[in-house]
């Protein structure tokens, strides 16, 4: 597999579904600009990926051959 691939990314309609959902409107430019700049901030990612190996790997003991 490609190592640059992209396994999961937010987009600004995923941003702009749960600020109508939370404020009941969409975010300005600036706004989208602060939700960009620190959402990543917000996320465990070591955590998140140890926890599918965990859950999903090393518990079943399978592994997912290459395509």
């Amino acid at each position: 597999m490609k190592k640059n691939k992209i396994i999961y990314s937010i987009n600004i309609e995923d941003v702009q579904n749960v600020a109508q959902e939370e404020l009941e409107r969409d975010l300005t430019d600036g706004e989208l600009r602060i939700i960009e700049d620190k959402i990543g901030d917000q996320f465990d990612w070591h955590e998140a990926i140890a926890s599918v190996i965990a859950m999903h790997i090393s518990q079943h003991g399978k592994t997912v051959q290459s395509k």
